[in-house]
């Protein structure tokens, strides 16, 4: 197993990155802010234990919208190192009565919003984010990609990306633009994407799944997890993503968090190598 991969074909990134959601509240998306110093040094660490890839969003932000993720990251490492690749995603828009699917005239501001908060001319990697918490089936993503394959043809883009998609999403987004990545809900305990995963793998894109340790909506411990876990002296979530890098070479993941010591044991699961055994007792 080989812990690079290739994005686009062209950008080599550790497979085990970090999401920035959780950086600017305590709940995740509008929750209560943080300290923001906090936020940045977990940023700083993130980088300093070889973390190339963060995936963040303009709408990760604290309830008061004083907190924010892209502001975070931008404080805490710009200039950029060589070789980090931030991700963010755009699609939903937030008012008064919380999230709600935007449209096509809203992509080109939401981009312009993450270029200016990250400080960047352009962005490595634009996922369009549809439908909420599961893929809107049967609707069409065509208008809306179209707007980011435009932006990519200026050159404000580096690389597209789709999120909450079915299969279907993906071949139709293949025929206006190149897809490099695909973010969709998918862990040990939640294998509902096999279909898009196996597209992924036939076509060499990245499946990057978003809550890659549950995000609080599934338990992850059983016992054969704990056996696993046990039989490394690691922590079932360490497990978890280290079956994650292990279920298919072209599988990132991007566990998120705001405290330093959950970072450091999230990085350590590069260390976890499953054996055959492991993998049959994981199922």
């Amino acid at each position: 197993m080989t812990n690079e991969f290739h994005l686009g074909g062209e950008i080599p990134i550790s497979r085990l990155g970090f999401g920035a959601m959780r950086l600017p509240a305590h709940s995740g998306i509008n929750g209560a802010a943080r300290e923001p110093e906090t936020g940045r040094s977990v940023l700083r660490r993130a980088v300093e234990l070889g973390v190339d890839h963060i995936d963040t969003a303009d709408f990760y932000r604290s309830s008061d919208g004083k907190v924010r993720a892209n502001t975070l990251i931008r404080e805490a490492l710009h200039p950029y190192p060589a070789g980090l690749v931030i991700a963010t995603k755009v699609g939903p828009v937030f008012g008064s009565d919380g999230p709600a699917q935007g449209t096509a005239a809203d992509l080109r501001p939401a981009v312009e919003a993450n270029l200016a908060a990250l400080g960047v001319d352009s962005l490595d990697l634009v996922y369009l984010r549809i439908g909420m918490m599961g893929a809107p089936h049967g609707e069409s993503l065509a208008e809306r990609f179209e707007v980011l394959a435009a932006l990519r043809e200026e050159g404000l883009i580096r690389h597209l990306g789709i999120s909450n998609v079915d299969a279907e999403h993906l071949a139709e987004a293949r025929t206006i633009a190149p897809v490099a990545a695909v973010q969709n809900n998918f862990h040990i305990a939640h294998r509902d994407e096999m279909q898009v995963l196996d597209a992924c793998a036939a076509n060499g894109i990245a499946f990057v799944p978003f809550f890659p340790l549950g995000g609080g909506r599934h338990e992850l411990r059983d016992d054969n997890l704990t056996k696993v876990a046990d039989r490394h002296e690691a922590t079932a979530s360490q497990v978890a993503l280290a079956w994650l890098l292990a279920f298919s070479p072209v599988t990132l993941a991007i566990p998120g968090t705001g405290s330093l010591a959950h970072l450091e044991e999230n990085m350590a699961a590069r260390s976890i190598t499953l054996s055959p055994d492991d993998l049959a007792d994981l199922g």
